[in-house]
């Protein structure tokens, strides 16, 4: 078996942490004090990102992207964790699932995005239907040749910077009573469409979150991505990928707050010597590390399998599982080891184990991943 990278994916790895560390990183703390990224700089990441030929990497070549398989990708991803997702956001992945679009609908949303012109944001999570997506109250209701769309979405990432949003509804009900999905694309100043801003988070200070409210919003039957009733098979091909992109940022951000704690370690001396030869803080050390190449391998593990046209769907919940619950373990570590520096702001670590803690509840909490997994291993046996 051979565990190397090819010359392009190195390269990959060498330019994306570079930029990270030389144009991300130096804005963060303006970033993490204000809470705010200005337009103009998020313009000027995006600028950069397409000058280096990187913009929407993971779309593929025959739409203008980058065509990245998903191991290079995730590769991608992991680098871009070592940045404030606040920044990071600009350098433009746009939603896959807006390659299942008609050519209509690929050439008025997906390539704009693809370009940089337009910004999306996926529209799921509703107060009172988190885990539970069958649960949604929001709706659409077919009138003429439009649908109608009702209620609201909270928790909408980058919304308030998104030219339009990618939302699933309930368009009614089946044969067995249970909520059929759609997925409706509305844009940004559709009358009776409201964005707001959402609540303020201890994690990814400035990578907003917004409530979306609809209210008699009408939107033409050809805004209807994929078919009427379909939106869970929609979301299953193209965005379960989305939890491999959470479990790569959760290895690069621990790499991050890892390699702080070790310089720090050595560097940093009590009772004579550096505090990492004492057991309390080496053993740490070596926990931390085996921790973070374990979620490495299982990350890139998933990212191959999917490569390979095999069934994904377990280890990608793995992944994401031990990644982002590694995440907080690794945080926490790291805090300790710097002692009561760790909580103060002239550092990053309190950022960092603030950022972590999110992980473990978006894109599926780990009770979800959990319960993939298990029914994943109990099906075969008729449990």
């Amino acid at each position: 078996m051979d565990f190397g990278l090819s010359h392009e994916q190195q390269l990959v790895v060498d330019t994306v942490r570079g930029f990270v560390a030389h144009e991300l990183q130096p804005l963060e703390r303006e970033v993490e004090r204000t809470g705010q990224v200005p337009l103009e700089v998020g313009r000027e990441i995006q600028r950069k990102v397409r000058d280096l030929g990187f913009y929407a990497p993971n779309i593929p070549e025959e739409f203008g992207g980058g065509g990245l398989d998903h191991l290079t990708f995730t590769l991608l991803e992991r680098e871009l964790g070592r940045a404030s997702m606040a920044l990071s956001v600009f350098w433009g992945r746009p939603s896959n699932i807006l390659c299942a679009g008609t050519p209509e609908q690929r050439e008025r949303y997906l390539l704009p995005c693809v370009r940089g012109e337009k910004v999306d944001a996926l529209a799921m999570t509703e107060p009172d239907a988190g885990s539970d997506l069958r649960g949604m109250s929001c709706s659409a209701r077919p009138d003429g040749g439009d649908w109608v769309i009702n209620g609201t979405k909270h928790f909408i990432s980058h919304a308030d910077v998104a030219d339009f949003v990618i939302l699933f509804v309930a368009t009614g009900e089946d044969a067995a009573g249970r909520k059929r999905i759609s997925c409706l694309l509305v844009d940004r100043d559709t009358p009776g469409f409201g964005i707001h801003p959402g609540y303020a988070s201890v994690s990814h200070r400035g990578y907003h979150n917004a409530t979306l409210t609809f209210d008699d919003c009408r939107v033409p039957a050809a805004q209807m991505l994929g078919e009427e009733g379909r939106g869970f098979d929609l979301a299953n091909t193209w965005l379960h990928a989305t939890r491999l992109t959470v479990a790569a940022m959760c290895v690069g951000r621990a790499r991050r707050a890892f390699d702080l704690a070790l310089f720090y370690a050595a560097q940093r001396k009590q009772f004579g010597q550096p505090i990492g030869r004492f057991q309390g803080t080496g053993f740490k050390l070596a926990d931390m590390i085996t921790e973070i190449d374990a979620a490495d391998w299982l990350t890139l593990s998933a990212a191959w399998r999917i490569d390979q046209g095999q069934d994904a769907n377990r280890a990608i919940s793995q992944a994401k599982l031990f990644a982002s619950e590694m995440l907080g373990r690794v945080t926490d570590a790291a805090l300790q080891i710097h002692g009561g520096m760790g909580l103060m702001d002239d550092l990053p670590i309190e950022r960092f184990w603030r950022d972590a803690r999110v992980e473990r509840i978006w894109d599926g909490t780990s009770e979800i991943q959990r319960h993939i997994i298990a029914r994943d291993l109990l099906r075969p046996l008729g449990a």
